[in-house]
């Protein structure tokens, strides 16, 4: 019965995320948004409440080393499998504003975390609201980007028609039930995978910073996974990058923020370790986007082998 709930809560976690962003991405194409900021806001947003639903459920539940592995996990998964897999589809070209500001950013937050970490190993109330505040900020930057490149017209009019010809049909009605339907999935699903990954470990032995690394993170992180995929099939790559870049910053600042508000996080070296590593990791892919201002297909194949070593290092450790 308890896995039968895990796979529930996912599939509950996955569909809710999906509706919450075919709600959200209405709105946003709507107001002709660029696909680069729709891809680090409504798109990073809605991907990244499973991670938030799980996380702050975890944190409610005084299961904190759940709720701080799972945001690990999942930037780890985000940057290395969810780009690596896509860029195996059509080479990840990165614009020079996202190499010279939201991925340094990214990265400078991932920092940010590991020092809150280490230095008295806890994450208290008090990081948790300077997380939230820094949250608040990065989010207005970016919809004041959004209208700059609004007024400077930098949307197409063939691409504006586009988007409002794949809305048309969506009725009000029906966005608002999108957003709020999906809300509610990813809430039901968030408790149903926490309680029944809790219980998984209690019953082989596991410990919640295991579990929270490989089968909830993969888990949370499969919207992310989903969305960068089918973006860069599309040829839709600034969505694709985008996506990751703000789930990675969402989770940090947003998901880590109220989790820590709620309760504090107690961490452990093994989670200085996997802030390391996602620290590591985040600057091996900026080098790789640096050369030539895209993430090859030679280069993302590199980058599913490294999570494959970081699986294997995890599960010995």
């Amino acid at each position: 019965m308890v896995y039968l709930l895990l796979v529930l809560g996912f599939v509950l976690l996955i569909k809710g995320a999906d509706f919450f962003v075919e709600g959200s991405s209405f709105v946003a194409k709507k107001l002709h948004v660029p696909s680069i900021i729709i891809g680090l806001t409504i798109v990073a947003m809605g991907t990244s409440l499973p991670e938030c639903a799980v996380s702050i459920t975890a944190s409610m539940t005084n299961n904190n080393e759940l709720a701080v592995s799972n945001v690990f996990g999942s930037n780890i998964f985000n940057l290395v499998v969810v780009c690596g897999a896509s860029a195996l589809f059509v080479p990840l070209a990165v614009q020079v504003n996202t190499l010279k500001k939201e991925l340094p950013f990214s990265i400078l937050m991932g920092v940010l975390l590991l020092l809150l970490g280490y230095f008295g190993m806890e994450v208290s109330r008090v990081d948790g609201l300077i997380l939230l505040a820094l949250f608040l900020g990065f989010f207005l930057w970016m919809i004041r980007s959004a209208l700059k490149a609004k007024a400077d017209g930098s949307n197409l009019e063939g691409k504006e028609g586009t988007d409002e010809d794949s809305v048309k049909d969506l009725s009000g009605s029906r966005c608002f039930l999108s957003i709020v339907g999906g809300m509610i999935a990813i809430k039901v699903g968030g408790d149903f995978v926490v309680d029944s990954a809790s219980e998984i470990a209690a019953d082989f032995g596991l410990s919640q910073n295991l579990i929270g690394l490989t089968i909830v993170a993969m888990g949370t992180s499969l919207p992310e996974l989903v969305t960068s995929v089918v973006a860069a099939r599309k040829k839709e790559v600034d969505m694709a990058i985008g996506n990751v870049i703000g789930s990675n910053i969402f989770n940090i600042l947003l998901v880590i923020g109220i989790s820590a508000a709620i309760s504090p996080i107690t961490f452990v070296m093994e989670n200085v370790m996997d802030a390391v590593i996602l620290t590591v990791m985040s600057i091996a892919v900026m080098g790789f986007a640096w050369s030539k201002h895209k993430i090859e297909r030679k280069e993302g194949l590199i980058m599913l082998l490294a999570y494959a070593g970081y699986m294997v290092y995890i599960c010995m450790r």
